[in-house]
């Protein structure tokens, strides 16, 4: 995964700063077309800034961008639940951020299922899927 993903200016948090504009991740997002190979989702923009933007802390953009890929990944599989349950820990974090336990834990109920529709691979898209075990069971703590 690529670390050198530039950060939006802010980290955006409803209700508590501004919303970047409209068009701020189009160009993250326009590198998931459907020429792209499921198995090298990994390998786009909006993938890599999907995963640095949650490791950053910024939860609403990982959202934003990694709905490209979740887009584009067949129904069912286990990549689009594997993407579907980091979209869904970042929307847990972002509750967490915002105050709100009990969605926050509504939400790590919800990735938990997403895992467990994973064929219990331990790895998809280069996702390590026992650490978003973790980073769910962590986030659950922390609501608490």
């Amino acid at each position: 995964m690529s670390t050198a993903v530039p950060l939006p200016p802010h980290a955006y948090v409803p209700g508590q700063n501004t919303r970047h504009p409209e068009d701020w991740f189009d160009a993250i997002k326009a590198s998931v077309t459907q020429d792209v190979p499921v198995v090298a989702l990994d390998q786009t923009a909006a993938w890599q800034a999907g995963r640095a933007y949650f490791e950053a802390g910024y939860f609403w953009e990982c959202h934003e961008v990694l709905e490209a890929v979740w887009m584009r990944c067949p129904d069912p599989s286990p990549e689009r639940a594997a993407t579907q349950a980091l979209i869904q820990l970042a929307n847990a974090r972002l509750k967490l951020k915002m105050g709100k336990p009990r969605a926050t834990l509504r939400l790590c109920d919800i990735v938990q299922r997403l895992l467990g529709d994973c064929d219990g691979r331990e790895t998809i898209l280069g996702m390590d899927m026992h650490e978003i075990a973790r980073k769910a069971e962590k986030t659950r703590k922390d609501a608490i």
